[in-house]
């Protein structure tokens, strides 16, 4: 019953995002934004950080009709939901669930 008393804040939205679909990480050295072909996004759009109760979510929407593209809940930080890229600070990779809401494996970076 409380968890349905709970509202969703809006934390932070980023008008124009770039997508990448990136290819696992082929050691332990970490992802690195310059194997990635940063010329040639998957997706753009709108990026959307919301809370609601503990949980954040990284929402990725259209930027006309606020469709949902896919999105992270970020339990906790740093987590599997978000990592850093070791050669810049510009991007991040995040573990995604499109808007069907089934877990997606794949790790996308903006």
């Amino acid at each position: 019953m409380a968890a349905e008393l709970e509202y969703e804040s809006v934390l932070c939205v980023k008008p124009d995002v770039s997508v990448y679909r990136i290819p696992p990480r082929a050691s332990n050295r970490g992802y690195r934004a310059s194997d990635w072909k940063l010329d040639q996004p998957d997706w753009t759009g709108r990026l959307r950080i919301t809370s609601k109760g503990k949980i954040a979510y990284i929402k990725l929407e259209d930027k006309v009709s606020g469709e949902l593209f896919a999105q992270a809940p970020v339990e906790q930080y740093p987590g599997i939901a978000v990592e850093t890229v070791a050669d810049s600070s510009r991007y991040f990779v995040i573990r995604i669930q499109d808007g069907t809401e089934h877990y997606n494996q794949e790790r996308r970076c903006f």
